[in-house]
């Protein structure tokens, strides 16, 4: 079982990770799940009015990434491939998407993600696969 450690280090890394600089997330992490808020922003929506699908699409394949990350500690992790499904649109309060691990072997991992607005009702759902890679995780801050 993977420590406390190595989730906040993986906290520190989603926190400092530059394509991340832009939104306002909290993470969450623990054994084969993550978990990501993100309050919404106008600068978020397209010209419909709503959340655009590339912000669902990052945080449902970061919750899963994170959560296959949980169980691999030295290594990032990688997405082979990603699906989504969107079911409702947004565009005010916040976001939330869980991700959590489905199946693990020695070079494939399975995730699902949902994410959910602040009444619960769920927004849009994926699945992914998942490698773990050659690249070393940076030390801990």
């Amino acid at each position: 079982m993977l420590n406390e450690a190595h989730f906040n280090r993986l906290k520190w890394i989603y926190r400092t990770n530059p394509c991340n600089q832009h939104y306002t997330t909290q993470i969450d992490i623990s054994e084969g799940r993550a978990e990501i808020v993100l309050p919404i922003r106008p600068d978020y929506l397209h010209g419909g009015g709503v959340v655009h699908g590339s912000v669902y699409f990052k945080l449902l394949d970061d919750a899963g990434t994170f959560a296959v990350g949980s169980l691999v500690k030295d290594f990032a992790v990688l997405t082979a491939s990603f699906n989504i499904y969107f079911t409702r649109p947004v565009s005010a309060g916040e976001i939330r998407a869980v991700g959590r691990v489905v199946h693990e072997s020695r070079r494939l991992f399975i995730a699902e993600a949902e994410a959910v607005d602040g009444d619960g009702r769920v927004l849009a759902r994926g699945s992914g696969s998942y490698m773990r890679s050659t690249i070393a995780l940076p030390p801990p801050p």
